[in-house]
């Protein structure tokens, strides 16, 4: 059957084998993005979230890391399939990736501009110096001047350094656009300003795009739709409405409580108890029980599906999977 959907992950399960054990990082994940979609992928540390980047982008570490099960589509061609040659010329070019960390994603002795060209000459037959050329107009789009092509990360400030991350990820125009926490480092006002450009770039390109955060602010500004991920699975996935206005797992609805609300007169925010189980010995049933306040006894020993409880809107828990409502 054709994959209707630009990016497609099935059932994808990704472990790390380490001394202390099989850490089970992602287990049967599942979802899609259409083109020119973005979906914000929403969960605390050790979630799954980059994991989950990782592995679409091919780039889990092995060993320890092994992609157990599972498929992923990108334009009907499974990308788990590739040899590593066919990959490389993927990346960069149909996907691309903005780590997490900006201080650490650029190499030190080498100018920012040539490592856009660099990036540029891999993926496009051009001359070094009509990709030198191209990197100065990239440079330009986010905001750098072009005439500190040849100065190197340590001269740009922690905002400008993110910018030269993104100008490398999109100096290909890829079809997907992966960022991994891209304003986790910045000061506010800087993450406005990367996160306007990242929106804008995107629309213009009509590239589609996975962003992973903490914040579910971002989310709302600008994802169309969101999953959110604990212990390694989806939890609830839908419309930016669905999971915003219909908020329907336990642990959805606790991430949202936690958020300072202004208009709200309540003195202390609602935590949620507890914390997530160890991805070695993750417990038999559901994964979010033991913090859970409206677990049932059968939430020990029964990991739910994930349920479509209305077009679109999927949840993982058993009153849901039951028929029930919470």
């Amino acid at each position: 059957m054709a994959n209707k959907h630009f990016l497609e992950i099935k059932d994808l399960s990704i472990h790390y084998k380490t001394d202390s054990g099989l850490v089970k990082a992602v287990n049967n994940l599942s979802l899609n993005l259409d083109k020119g979609e973005s979906l914000g992928l929403v969960g605390e540390t050790g979630a799954g979230k980059t994991t989950t980047a990782l592995g679409i982008m091919n780039l889990i570490p092995d060993p320890p890391g092994i992609i157990a099960s599972g498929e992923i589509f990108l334009e009907g061609e499974n990308i788990l399939m590739l040899n590593r040659q066919e990959m490389r010329k993927l990346r960069g070019n149909k996907i691309s990736m903005v780590f997490q960390d900006p201080m650490t994603s650029l190499n030190p002795v080498m100018s920012v501009g040539k490592q856009i060209a660099e990036s540029i000459q891999i993926h496009e037959k051009l001359s070094k110096v009509e990709a030198e050329k191209r990197a100065v107009d990239v440079l330009e789009m986010v905001g750098i001047p072009g005439e500190r092509f040849n100065e190197y990360p340590h001269q740009f400030s922690g905002g400008m350094r993110q910018r030269v991350v993104i100008a490398i990820a999109l100096a290909c125009k890829p079809d997907l656009l992966i960022a991994d926490e891209p304003t986790t480092a910045l000061d506010v006002t800087i993450q406005a300003q990367v996160l306007d450009l990242i929106s804008n770039l995107k629309r213009e390109q009509n590239t589609s795009m996975i962003l992973i955060t903490h914040d579910l602010g971002v989310v709302a500004e600008v994802c169309e739709k969101v999953a959110i991920m604990y212990a390694g699975e989806l939890v609830e996935y839908g419309t930016l409405d669905d999971i915003y206005n219909h908020t329907k797992h336990p642990y959805s609805i606790g991430l949202f409580a936690s958020i300072p609300n202004i208009y709200s007169e309540e003195k202390r925010l609602t935590l949620i108890p507890g914390l997530m189980p160890d991805p070695t010995d993750l417990p038999e049933g559901c994964s979010f029980c033991s913090r859970c306040n409206r677990a049932v006894e059968q939430c020990k020993v029964h990991n739910p599906a994930l349920v479509e409880t209305d077009p679109g809107h999927f949840v993982r828990c058993i009153h849901y999977e039951e028929g029930g409502a919470l």
